[in-house]
């Protein structure tokens, strides 16, 4: 952020505009990052991606209309651009390229940064204005601010860190906050949920490597494991008859959400809804990290 700059310059919601300049900086950007993630990846460091095949199936070959919601642990600032870099995935394909929420406290903090990528305030609720941006991604429309990067209207993916915040100590998944569940309820098409558990990035871009602050440049040489799970099916018609009945039972402390939702729930009934979505996704996840670690204890 800025002194002086107004909320308008801030999001530079022009320069997220599909029309800006014919797409040209976009496409710019898209290569430029999957080059360097490509780099950092698979060869400044030495990477081993579990299950790939999955997620480029999804990202190529899945139906136009359905979007991809991607969720992973959250390592290192650099977990993003850096763990779509490994050898076979389309990094430098801006026609299927990803959005992804962005922290105000580490993207924007001049104009050069949030000209390349778009605002968006943590913490601030699931029902904040970048929250329904992003839902206007997954359904398919065009951002005019809050995320960074590029999507194609037909194959939209967005990618999500659930926890909220870079943890670099190995430790299980933390409990999820309720956006990425947000999402996943009020999307009109339900999109196709994939969970990801990685580990090295948090060596390859330290918290508190120099003088107890991030390296100016990331570190190389690092051994990266990437472990991509399968796709997560929700049956939302189900949870939501089962938290309709929840509602009635508990009374809960209001946050400030919509009474009703669109879909007639009341905030009970929402928590509830949000809750569960969240603690399947967070099983999945610590059912990778498992699966990463005894990959990890077989190998010595």
């Amino acid at each position: 952020m800025w002194e002086g700059a107004s909320t308008g310059e801030r999001m530079m919601r022009w320069a997220a505009r599909a029309e800006h300049l014919a797409g040209l900086p976009r496409r710019v950007v898209v290569v430029a990052v999957g080059a360097f993630a490509k780099v950092m990846t698979t060869v400044l460091n030495s990477t081993h991606v579990h299950n790939p095949e999955t997620l480029i199936r999804l990202v190529r070959s899945r139906p136009s209309s359905v979007p991809l919601l991607t969720v992973s642990n959250h390592m290192s600032t650099l977990d993003d651009p850096l763990m779509w870099g490994f050898k076979g995935f389309p990094s430098m394909d801006a026609k299927l390229a990803r959005w992804v929420l962005a922290a105000e406290d580490i993207c924007f903090k001049n104009r050069i940064l949030s000209y390349l990528f778009r605002l968006v305030t943590r913490g601030g609720g699931i029902y904040q204005e970048q929250m329904s941006e992003a839902l206007d991604v997954l359904n398919g429309g065009e951002m005019y601010g809050f995320l960074r990067l590029v999507i194609t209207i037909q194959k939209v993916q967005l990618h999500t860190f659930p926890e909220g915040k870079v943890n670099q100590e190995d430790v299980p998944v933390r409990r999820l906050k309720w956006g990425t569940a947000s999402l996943i309820v009020r999307a009109p098409v339900t999109p196709i949920v994939l969970p990801i558990f990685h580990s090295g990035f948090e060596k390859v871009m330290p918290e508190k490597a120099c003088y107890g602050r991030r390296p100016p440049l990331p570190l190389c040489m690092k051994d990266i494991k990437i472990i991509i799970g399968e796709p997560i099916e929700f049956d939302l018609w189900s949870l939501r008859q089962t938290a309709l009945t929840h509602s009635c039972e508990e009374n809960l402390n209001n946050l400030g959400w919509p009474k009703t939702s669109p879909d007639g729930l009341n905030e009970a009934a929402q928590r509830w809804l949000f809750t569960s979505i969240s603690d399947q996704i967070r099983t999945a996840m610590e059912k990778l990290r498992t699966f990463a670690d005894a990959s990890a204890a077989t190998q010595e």
